[in-house]
């Protein structure tokens, strides 16, 4: 069975900025190179939304999955760095962010499956 995560980050609060960081996420816009780096490293399903300037990202991974492994690739990876770089420049931590710290992985605090109604 795989396991999801879920994530938060903020965007700068820029209205062209914005629109800039979606366009990179268009199927137009996003680097090939990013793509094979999320499927190599166990990624089955990435979403993100957004809501202002705030993201929210899900992730579905393979049991073989690890953030520190993911990390150690990506840090290999050049042209991951680049894009890293890039985004960096519409991106800002969440205030309760660690140093450094982009994507602040979230908590699950409620669940509820169709199940638990009698449905």
């Amino acid at each position: 069975m795989n396991r999801r995560y879920c994530l938060a980050l903020d965007l700068k609060n820029d209205l062209e900025a914005i629109k800039q960081y979606e366009w990179h996420h268009s199927p137009e816009g996003v680097w090939p190179e990013v793509l094979d780096s999320i499927k190599e490293s166990g990624i089955e399903l990435m979403q993100i939304y957004r809501t202002g300037n705030r993201l929210f990202m899900i992730l579905e991974v393979t049991e073989n999955f690890s953030f520190d492994e993911k990390e150690r690739l990506d840090a290999a990876n050049l042209k991951i760095q680049e894009w890293e770089e890039l985004m960096w420049k519409f991106q800002k931590p969440l205030p309760w962010a660690q140093e450094g710290q982009k994507w602040v992985l979230m908590e699950r605090i409620f669940e509820v499956c169709g199940n638990d109604f009698g449905i």
